[in-house]
């Protein structure tokens, strides 16, 4: 047994690389076989010396994951803690390796959780990823980012921005206005994305030379889509046809990112969702990623996370347990 001290620039700091939990002490105590007391600004670990030696990589890679920009959240630090106990400290050496930052003309952007950060990690390692996942979590917004980020650096020389129009089904010529403003309120949040990475006149300058195409999934059809970034939002209103159309637009030298929630399919109940269906078919082909978000990657205001885990205890209650007396 021995004994080892490491001490942090300020409480706050030590603080924030276990989330602020006592339990997520208790939880590294058990997982890694030592003994933990904090006070202040540092942390005594009583333990055999390889689990010391383990307790000292966990928190260097705490705190690299915080001095890149990232919050540290229980779901986090449970996987970092998994990870090292498996002895998996080369998989993290290399997530941390170095900091992932993309870069657009009005704002640097960096993953805000760790499950951001695989996602980003994908996209930049495979040609076509799926991403997967509620409200919130920032996957169409990281998305867009890598597009225009790869935009900038010449990597590819157009970006395609898509979304199925569902909710207009066939009326869309029904409604009023030119053809822009008919299917502007269906792509309205990519427009807000983009507005938030790029000046106004890149926007018009891009957008006009045909660099920067936001148009519904309808247009897509026929086409090869090569030397491209492209982005498919709200895929879970894809039907099975729609989905095939699409990921066979993929031309040469063009990636590909899916985005969307099964839990908000607006589809008819007759119709199937290209983006569940397309998780059976795909999910072990080659070159292909799927990133599964899960609430706590959640980066909206507070609230929003509380709203989907009150509808995921609404959909899936806990059946009462018959099999004994309550104690």
């Amino acid at each position: 047994m021995a004994t080892k001290t490491l001490h942090f620039p300020s409480a706050r700091h030590l603080h924030l690389l276990y989330a602020g939990r006592e339990e997520n002490l208790a939880s590294i105590e058990r997982h890694l076989g030592v003994s933990l007391v904090t006070r202040e600004d540092w942390l005594k670990i009583d333990g055999p010396e390889t689990a010391i030696g383990r307790i000292e990589a966990l928190f260097g890679f705490l705190n690299e994951a915080r001095s890149q920009g990232m919050s540290i959240r229980t779901p986090d630090l449970t996987r970092f803690v998994e990870m090292i106990a498996r002895g998996e400290d080369d998989q993290l050496r290399e997530l941390f390796g170095q900091p992932l930052v993309i870069a657009t003309n009005r704002k640097t952007i960096v993953p805000k959780t760790l499950g951001q950060k695989l996602y980003l990690q994908s996209i930049q390692k495979h040609p076509l990823v799926f991403g997967i996942g509620p409200a919130g979590t920032g996957k169409t917004y990281l998305a867009m980012a890598a597009a225009i980020s790869a935009l900038l650096k010449n990597q590819v020389e157009r970006i395609i921005l898509t979304r199925p129009a569902v909710e207009a089904g066939e009326t869309l010529g029904f409604l009023p206005g030119d053809l822009r403003e008919k299917i502007l309120p269906y792509l309205r949040p990519l427009y807000d994305a983009m507005n938030d990475m790029l000046d106004p006149e890149d926007i018009t300058r891009f957008t006009e030379k045909g660099i920067i195409e936001i148009a519904p999934l309808a247009y897509m059809r026929g086409r090869t889509l090569s030397r491209s970034f492209i982005v498919l939002d709200e895929a879970q209103n894809t039907t099975p046809e729609q989905m095939m159309m699409f990921l066979t637009r993929l031309g040469e030298d063009a990636r590909m990112v899916v985005t969307g929630d099964v839990t908000q399919i607006d589809l008819p109940r007759s119709k199937q969702s290209g983006l569940l269906e397309v998780q059976g078919i795909l999910r072990d082909v080659p070159g292909i990623a799927f990133h599964q978000f899960s609430g706590n990657d959640v980066v909206r205001h507070p609230l929003v996370l509380k709203i989907i885990e009150a509808y995921e205890r609404y959909k899936n209650p806990i059946a009462p347990d018959d099999g004994g007396a309550s104690r």
